[in-house]
């Protein structure tokens, strides 16, 4: 008894400690997993917030917006790119789709709360939990602290958030993940394995011969000689990588005991000795008609496996083969492209398209690897650096920005310094797109941005909500819930539809667009086990990077529309 006395106490009288707890507790928590389905940390953390928050512990406003606003600028600069993709011609529609569903949803939990009666606290909860999109939150209760409420309406409507967020969060995440992945194939009549599967088959339209994956990816290197009689013998390096079925390339070559640097228009003579590199059973085919040697001296030759990020806008919208064409790209082979904020692998195949802000990972000679960074992009090698100038100036001047107030027919009407931070976010990201070295933000570093950010804010919200939870939720727990039901599965029971009927969407990434446009990785990710595949992610980034940004804003919408 003593020592719990003894620890209520601290905890008092140290509310930082507090905060740490709950998220030691939270992360824990939201970590357990029962069958496929996690909390996850946000959830997790809420409900551990809630419980030591029991305790009384006095915490600092403060506190939670320094944090909320470093996990907003951090959500822009990961989803800058794509965002801004969307509003190009490529992925309009896709972003118009997004736009679509975020006002479905938004008119969805406008009209419960307005059927329900809810108050602007319940109604923000409700937002936030179905739609699983906890940085909402800080955008409600930034619009709720500058309404004409009083002090202690204000109080009570804060504190209703989390319980409407905690009750309807659960069926937020699960409901949506099996309404995406199993009825959606369904409401659509399609069997979504086949469908991939036929995608997949026409995005290798002109590969070459035994697939672009295994063209670009088992590749190996061989010394080989030229007889006198071979075919090869007086034409350039050029033709003879030309006339191959497959990607297969000359990386140097002895000739009269020396080893030579080639180039595309060096000669090729008899005797040569050519260190060649290319997938395994074309090698075996080439060798067919010349002599392969030991030569350990001409094979040592320097390789590299590294992640390149596109910046240039010459490989934007750029299918793999094309670019496979381009001089720049001999001797390299792509293994692995990632995309968007959340990094999800996409296809690797001939018609696959390039965007900028894509991750490429790619292996080759050290020579031919440089020459593909210099051309498309930067090197994204590991670094801890971050540049801190850079976060904290984008912090600020999103923040001023947001700060400015416009009363509209006597309502003031802001963005607020967090609404700001996400904006600036967003532009600091695009931009750092085109000049990757103005501003460095290493991903472990936009992880501790996000999720920490993020949970700091939580552990907040549920210690100063903890003494009135309960009472909250035996209040409106069943209501809310029921509620919370209609305001998740009407718009994701639709939303397939919009897309089928009205943007035309292939049957392949149509659910990827509709889990895309809810912001719910863990149903996309749902979608593409169903499918056996990850094309349905080529329909996720773009309707992602928008909805993530208009149902964070909608916090601050709904309110506005419900005061």
């Amino acid at each position: 008894m003593e020592l719990w006395l003894w620890l209520t106490h601290t905890l008092r009288t140290n509310p930082e400690l507090a905060i740490f707890l709950v998220l030691a507790l939270g992360y824990w928590l939201g970590s357990i997993k029962l069958g496929s389905f996690t909390l996850g940390a946000v959830t997790g953390t809420l409900l551990v917030g809630v419980l030591v928050g029991q305790l009384n512990i006095e915490i600092s406003s403060q506190i939670k917006t320094i944090f909320f606003l470093m996990f907003l600028f951090a959500v822009g600069f990961g989803v800058g790119p794509q965002f801004v993709k969307g509003l190009g011609s490529a992925g309009l529609p896709q972003a118009l789709f997004a736009v679509v569903v975020c006002l479905l949803c938004l008119g969805c939990v406008y009209l419960a709360s307005i059927v329900a009666g809810f108050g602007p606290g319940v109604t923000a909860g409700l937002l936030a939990g179905s739609q699983t999109i906890s940085a909402s939150i800080g955008l409600a209760t930034d619009a709720i602290q500058q309404s004409n409420l009083s002090p202690t309406q204000t109080a009570a409507e804060l504190n209703q958030i989390p319980v409407a967020y905690a009750v309807t969060y659960l069926f937020g995440t699960v409901g949506t993940g099996w309404i995406i992945a199993f009825l959606g194939p369904k409401l659509l009549g399609i069997d979504l394995k086949a469908e991939c599967a036929r995608y997949e088959k026409d995005m290798t339209e002109g590969e070459p011969e035994g697939g672009i994956q295994s063209a670009w990816r088992q590749y190996i290197y061989r010394a080989v000689q030229l007889s006198p009689e071979s075919s090869y013998v007086g034409q350039t390096v050029a033709e003879l990588e030309h006339h191959q079925n497959t990607r297969l390339f000359v990386e140097s070559l002895r000739r009269d005991g020396r080893i030579l640097e080639v180039t595309p228009e060096t000669v090729l003579q008899a005797d040569d000795i050519l260190a060649i590199s290319g997938r395994h059973d074309a090698l075996v085919s080439f060798t067919q008609h010349s002599i392969e040697v030991a030569d350990q001296e001409l094979l040592d030759i320097p390789l590299e496996s590294i992640d390149v990020y596109i910046t240039n806008k010459a490989a934007d919208n750029k299918t793999l083969l094309a670019l496979s064409q381009t001089e720049t790209a001999r001797g390299v082979y792509v293994t692995r492209i990632r995309r968007g904020s959340l990094g999800v692998d996409i296809p690797v195949q001939a018609q696959t398209q390039l965007h900028r802000g894509d991750i490429v990972t790619i292996n080759g000679t050290r020579k031919h690897v440089e020459a593909i960074i210099k051309e498309f992009g930067y090197a994204d090698r590991p670094t801890t650096v971050t540049n801190m100038t850079f976060v904290g100036l984008g912090v600020v001047l999103g923040g001023l920005i947001g700060a400015v107030v416009l009363p509209i027919n006597g309502i003031p009407v802001t963005l607020s310094t967090s609404g700001g931070a996400l904006i600036a976010g967003l532009v600091c990201g695009w931009l750092r797109s085109f000049h990757p070295k103005m501003g460095n933000v290493p991903s472990a570093t936009l992880w501790f941005m996000n999720s920490v950010g993020l949970n700091v804010f939580i552990a907040v919200v549920g210690l100063t909500a903890g003494p009135t939870f309960i009472a909250g939720l035996e209040q409106i727990g069943v209501k809310i819930f029921l509620w919370g039901l209609f305001a998740t599965g009407v718009p994701m029971i639709i939303a397939p539809f919009i897309g089928k009927y009205i943007f035309k969407f292939d049957p392949a990434i149509n659910l990827g667009c509709c889990g895309g446009a809810r912001t719910s990785t863990a149903s996309v990710a749902m979608v593409a086990d169903a499918a056996q595949s990850n094309v349905p992610m080529l329909g996720y980034t773009v309707p992602y990077a928008v909805s993530n940004t208009l149902l964070t804003l909608w916090g601050l919408v709904i309110i506005l529309l419900i005061i």
